[in-house]
């Protein structure tokens, strides 16, 4: 029952031209792609912190009826702190970007970026209760796939750059409905499958880091993260050195590096928190590589 939209930024605009918001909440701790729709509709917006649990330091009483609140359920692993919110909250919209397995709460705007999770040129599902007055073209996804298929040849490396300007031409794009090429990817993939292997990786990383992992959330039961997220003092020398060894951990996000006080949780986060793959493409054995780069 998802709208299927061409970007999850989009879907974000969707709500908010929908809903004519005038004012927007947003963490410290997210994606600098959220301020696209923000500074199309020229809206105002306001920061808040999140505490080491990933829960907002926050007064929800402060939300006036033409603003609303954003919460990233981050990584995949938050959906208890979603609820909390979703219960405090009125005017919300949930950030399911890094978390596709985790169901949407009734009543709740909420979109996701499959991307983030799959091998997808662009797309998005977004659930609201308010619709648009307006048609909304169809997108086309064949000339964003160079990336992806370059990589079963050649290798993800050589086709970093592609992958890049890939995500590049995402930037200022209309809403429009999800592309055929898109949506028949997304038919063919084996989600439970794929979750069972993030969830074994997952787990295996756990049970091998918890002990040193500065980040004290229950992970466990989380539900296909998106990736095992390692907190320690000495996290963006060892990310250097992963990188180096040809494991891919991205950085979510370095414009919070600028956002946020140097001594706050989410600089940390953004600084010194190692994002170890867990995804469909990896085994067992590949986690222990991981651990014996990390010296653990």
């Amino acid at each position: 029952n998802a709208l299927r939209l061409n970007t999850g930024r989009n879907a974000f605009e969707y709500v908010l031209r929908a809903k004519k918001y005038k004012k927007v909440y947003l963490p410290y701790y997210t994606c600098d792609a959220m301020f696209e729709p923000i500074n199309k509709l020229s809206l105002d917006y306001e920061f808040y912190s999140i505490d080491s649990n990933f829960v907002p330091i926050f007064n929800y009483s402060n939300v006036q009826e033409n603003e609303v609140f954003v919460y990233n359920n981050y990584l995949g692993i938050c959906d208890l702190q979603t609820r909390e919110v979703a219960a405090q909250c009125k005017n919300l919209i949930i950030d399911n970007s890094q978390a596709f397995y985790s169901e949407p709460i009734k009543g709740v705007d909420t979109f996701y970026s499959p991307r983030k999770f799959f091998g997808l040129p662009d797309g998005a599902y977004l659930y609201t209760d308010t619709l648009i007055g307006y048609n909304l073209e169809k997108d086309i996804s064949y000339k964003r796939c160079e990336n992806l298929l370059g990589r079963i040849d050649t290798g993800a490396e050589a086709h970093f750059q592609t992958y890049k300007e890939n995500s590049k031409s995402l930037c200022n794009q209309p809403i429009r409905k999800i592309s055929n090429l898109t949506q028949k990817l997304l038919s063919s993939i084996e989600y439970n499958n794929i979750a069972l292997i993030r969830k074994q990786n997952f787990n295996y990383l756990h049970n091998e880091l918890y002990q040193k992992n500065k980040l004290r959330l229950e992970f466990t039961n989380s539900a296909a993260p998106m990736i095992y997220p390692f907190l320690i003092d000495n996290g963006a020398a060892l990310k250097k050195e992963l990188i180096a060894n040809k494991i891919y951990v991205a950085s979510y996000w370095p414009n919070v590096l600028d956002w946020a006080k140097a001594d706050s949780f989410e600089y940390n986060l953004a600084k010194n928190m190692i994002a170890v793959p867990v995804d469909q493409r990896y085994e067992i054995k590949d986690m222990n590589e991981v651990l014996k780069l990390l010296k653990i």
